[in-house]
């Protein structure tokens, strides 16, 4: 009988800082496929290639297109607008996190952050979203 291997779901990450990027890699990669940019223009490039990911993840200080460009830019897609994305930032004041989350963010979490709670984090939005 053959055996079938299940996709894990793809989260995009765009995050410039190469520890955050370890972090983020070695901490996801064991629930998810990580697609990892450290440019918003290049995360957005790939996203207008077709690539639709089930999540995207990403840092609100970014070169190229900065986290609020790329959210912006996602939420005025008809095409992507529906992809949840939370923004990491080690910006902690709320006026920021309200900023994001009323321009369609869909979490926010501060850096330095719990790898286990963006873990549960992201596991708690896909498994609304029914992926």
């Amino acid at each position: 009988m053959p055996q079938f291997k299940l996709s894990l779901p793809n989260i995009l990450v765009v995050e410039d800082d190469a520890f955050i990027q370890a972090i983020l890699n070695q901490t996801l990669s064991e629930n998810f496929s990580v697609t990892l940019y450290t440019d918003g223009m290049d995360a957005f490039n790939y996203l207008q290639s077709g690539n639709v990911p089930d999540l995207i993840l990403s840092d609100l200080n970014i070169p190229g297109l900065s986290g609020m460009e790329l959210l912006s830019q996602v939420r005025n897609s008809g095409f992507f607008n529906t992809i949840p994305l939370i923004i990491l930032s080690g910006k902690e004041d709320t006026d920021t996190r309200i900023r994001c989350l009323e321009a369609g963010a869909d979490d926010y979490l501060v850096k330095p952050f719990n790898p286990r709670e963006l873990d549960a984090r992201i596991k708690n939005i896909l498994r609304r979203m029914g992926k």
